[in-house]
């Protein structure tokens, strides 16, 4: 049965695989027009350039968010050493690069003990472009508005965080790796502390969440197919 108002609208979970260029919220203003519900909301957010794993609570499902939220969760990402950006990701303006010798000095296992170094219970600093309010007003807007801004570290937990497989080109080095963490770990502030590692910068090229907790990416669903589900 396909819901059509939101009098026949149940409750319940529904996994979404997010695309690219799309805000999390976005994928619930969707979701409000496919259910025909105000009453959905999203348990962690994605930048608009991840992709992957989105959960959203439908009517009285909305009250589990707060808990799934807190689940660990599980990502893959590409990590680009040999240039930091103000954003930390790819859609930041470029704020320093590294020499083809400073990147050629860079062996296998020098990157892969940085990797592993950042692993563990860390200290992390979330990327200035979070969504954390600071005096009411987000990280990422005041960044955007030309401010500088400083926040504090935060004790995370990185249960693993692998490199999957590494390609070099003469001006960067693309790094394939696999992370899991604890809620409120930020990858895009792993990328640029492991180029600080290294000496040589880093930022993300490609983000996506496949698990938060027992729920897998695997089993979600498109956005636009979200008015043919039943809850």
């Amino acid at each position: 049965m396909t819901p059509t108002h939101a009098m026949s609208v149940a409750s319940g979970l529904l996994l979404v695989d997010k695309p690219g260029g799309i805000t999390s919220h976005g994928v619930v203003a969707g979701a409000r027009r496919a259910l025909g519900t105000r009453k959905i909301g999203h348990a962690g957010t994605l930048d608009p350039m991840a992709t992957g794993l989105l959960i959203l609570g439908v009517e009285r499902a909305t009250r589990l968010l707060g808990h799934l939220a807190l689940h660990d969760k599980e990502y893959l990402a590409t990590i680009r050493l040999g240039s930091a950006t103000v954003t930390d990701d790819a859609e930041g303006e470029v704020i320093s690069t590294s020499s083809y010798d400073d990147l050629a000095a860079l062996t296998d296992s020098r990157i892969d003990l940085a990797i592993r170094a950042l692993t563990g219970e860390l200290l992390q600093v979330p990327s200035s472009v979070s969504a954390i309010k600071i005096d009411g007003k987000r990280a990422y807007a005041r960044v955007r508005a030309g401010e500088e801004v400083e926040l504090k570290a935060r004790t995370v937990t990185v249960a693993a965080f692998e490199r999957t497989s590494l390609r070099r080109e003469s001006d960067s080095i693309d790094i394939d790796v696999r992370v899991e963490c604890t809620t409120g770990t930020y990858i895009r502030a792993l990328a640029r502390d492991l180029g600080g590692a290294l000496g040589v910068g880093a930022h993300l090229t490609m983000l996506r969440r496949t698990r938060i907790g027992a729920f897998s990416v695997d089993d979600a669903s498109t956005p636009d197919t979200l008015g043919e589900q039943s809850l």
